[in-house]
């Protein structure tokens, strides 16, 4: 009685169970190829070796493979229907008689653990278990054994990014799955309960007991002979073994813009591109990129002081918003796949390059100024938080009555936070929204900084954000969110445009103003290093301090001479022509570590480099002046 109470609960414990399992899906079953990413000109850029999977067609696999896998998992498998109860009272007994475990799963259940749950020993739950086993039985009925014996080929991991026996073959052999020799085709029949364990390469002596386990089993159940069991024992286990590829699967130039990639992807979509076989068309200028790639890593183009000094850049195409190359740092480690970018990190002060989006553009966007020639006071001035902090030009002294025009040539920051009052914080803080920058909260310190500490320690800028910010001037007020993907075209074929998001974040009369003061600043302002001749650009720089209780701190850490001149812990250059929007961060991961003296020039030499080489590939026009500006004398007057 009490068997037959025992038998009926574990029934009513597995329908109660079974009934919430997943719907069989073949599209779940069936593997997907490995992702491509290809550039602006359709050429692959990457075949994605996170996931790198090439299928084979049941008429492509030899029946010694199909025997080996057989042997080692699921010698029974043309037998059973899903589930072996013969095997899991085997393994029930095993268990209990050895300190070893040995698993009852079935190659059908296996197949469905990999289609539908986690992997993970910690998930392997009562209840998983009974609807993994309900699902097999459900896939037998539906399914042929070849079919079902496919899937689970093409859809296991075999180490070093390499899914399915097919790829594995290929990579590890160099041959297809019907060209392997019997010990070949046993190292990867073993592999797939634990790919790493069994990595010829790292770990060539388990994987070869692994392999002559196979071949012991094969011999048991009578697949192969005696004589060929101990011929392919006899085979060294490195045998016809490739060399490991010495290069990453993503070339380092490319790898921060990948990764941002893959970003987007994921979340415009939800798809895991490890796994969905996904075409993936950017709009990348594959040639744009190995270039900044070329200045920030060789000497050819820019003299940099050490290999710790970092830069960090993107550039946008003004016309599409679209992010056309993008680097997040120099001499970075090449055995990392998708590290840290800073060109997307919002960590570092982008100090006055802020001024012209939060400072002057609101002004003329809301009638604070009308002219570039208004005058505005660089005089004694304090923050208008009810405070007493007096704000400071770079050089602690005044000039006195300037125009708008000057005020941002010079950079002086007392002009600038007298701006940002006029405006008023939260007009600044909405114009910024508009232009994809976002503080928790605006502050007036934020007129000459992008540090704000109003919830926590936070910067509101990136390279990414400033480039397409500054684009926006040059686009004539438009603002389009940066963006890394045109295209992607699923496995089944279905193609998905990536729209990208557009809106007005000024007048175009406000966006002209603006690039024309800018312009000025290449010829008599901060940035006469960045000269183009012949080039149609504007921009501003911008360097962030140290407070008076780190200055010294930072002095200290210099090594060697010093001249005298300021310290910074950032340098930065946002620059654009009618084509293109470049920003650029320069400093050392260490804030501490001072940039100063002829360091303070390199972001803008970056630049310089970089926009020249961008000229050369098309027209330079001149922005058209439109409607409700005017130009009286050398100023400009916004008339609507």
């Amino acid at each position: 009685m009490l068997i037959i109470l025992g038998f009926a609960a574990g029934v009513g414990v597995f329908v109660y169970y079974a009934k919430d399992a997943p719907k069989l899906e073949e599209s779940k079953l069936q593997s997907k190829p490995s992702s491509v990413i290809y550039d602006k000109e359709g050429q692959i850029l990457v075949d994605l070796g996170i996931e790198k999977r090439e299928l084979a067609d049941t008429k492509d696999i030899p029946l010694e493979l199909v025997d080996a896998i057989t042997s080692i998992e699921d010698h029974r498998f043309f037998q059973h229907r899903g589930v072996d109860p013969v095997r899991i009272i085997s393994s029930v007994i095993h268990n209990t008689q050895n300190d070893s475990m040995q698993g009852g799963s079935t190659l059908t259940q296996q197949l469905i653990k990999l289609s539908f749950f986690s992997t993970k020993a910690k998930d392997a739950t009562i209840k998983r278990k009974a609807q993994e086993a309900w699902m097999a039985v459900n896939l037998e009925r539906q399914n042929t054994k070849e079919e079902i014996i496919t899937y689970y080929i093409n859809k296991t991991y075999l180490g070093n990014g390499y899914y399915g026996m097919l790829t594995a073959a290929k990579s590890y052999f160099g041959k297809d799955l019907k060209s392997l020799d019997l010990a070949q085709i046993a190292l990867l029949a073993g592999m797939p309960q634990a790919p790493n364990s069994y990595d010829p390469y790292a770990h060539p002596k388990a994987a070869k007991e692994r392999r002559d386990m196979v071949l012991r089993a094969m011999y048991r159940y009578q697949k192969i002979s005696k004589k060929q069991m101990v011929q392919a024992l006899a085979e060294p286990i490195n045998d016809g073994l490739q060399a490991p590829p010495s290069t990453k699967a993503v070339p380092s130039y490319l790898d921060n813009y990948i990764k941002q990639v893959i970003i987007e992807v994921e979340n415009k979509t939800g798809l895991d591109v490890n796994k969905a076989g996904l075409k993936i068309y950017t709009p990348l200028d594959n040639a744009a990129q190995q270039r900044l790639w070329d200045i920030f890593n060789t000497d050819q183009y820019v003299a940099f002081p050490d290999d710790l000094f970092q830069v960090a850049s993107t550039i946008v195409d003004v016309n599409s918003g679209a992010v056309i190359a993008q680097l997040g740092g120099r001499k970075l480690p090449t055995d990392v796949t998708f590290g840290l970018n800073q060109a997307v990190q919002t960590n570092r002060d982008w100090g006055s390059t802020m001024k012209p989006p939060t400072d002057y553009a609101p002004a003329f966007e809301y009638g604070v100024y009308k002219s570039t020639g208004d005058i505005i006071g660089d005089t004694w001035y304090v923050y208008p938080d009810g405070g007493n902090t007096p704000v400071y030009d770079w050089d602690r002294q005044y000039q006195g009555n300037i125009t708008v025009r000057k005020a941002v040539w010079g950079s002086r920051n007392i002009p600038a936070v007298k701006t940002l009052a006029a405006v008023g914080l939260d007009k600044s803080q909405a114009f910024l929204e508009g232009l994809g920058i976002d503080y928790p909260n605006m502050q007036y310190s934020n007129a000459i900084s992008s540090y704000n500490n109003g919830d926590g320690n936070q910067w509101g800028a990136s390279s990414e954000k400033m480039a397409a910010a500054y684009a926006a001037f040059s686009a004539g007020g438009i603002y389009t969110k940066p963006y890394y993907v045109n295209k992607i075209v699923d496995a089944e074929g279905k193609e998905t445009l990536m729209k990208p998001e557009r809106t007005r974040a000024m007048k175009a009369s406000t966006a002209y103003v603006i690039t024309d003061i800018l312009k000025g600043v290449i010829t008599n302002g901060t940035m006469t290093n960045g000269v183009i001749p012949g080039l149609n650009q504007a921009g501003k720089t911008g360097t962030s301090n140290y407070d008076d209780n780190l200055y010294d701190q930072a002095l200290a850490n210099i090594d060697g001479p010093y001249d005298g001149s300021s310290l910074a812990p950032d340098e930065n250059f946002v620059g654009y022509t009618p084509k293109y929007s470049m920003a650029v961060w320069s400093g050392y991961d260490n804030r501490m570590t001072p940039v100063w003296g002829a360091k303070l020039y390199l972001a803008l030499d970056v630049y310089r480099e970089m926009m020249t080489y961008l000229a050369s590939t098309t027209d330079n026009p001149d922005w058209p002046m439109p409607d409700g500006v005017q130009k009286v004398g050398n100023e400009l007057t916004i008339t609507n």
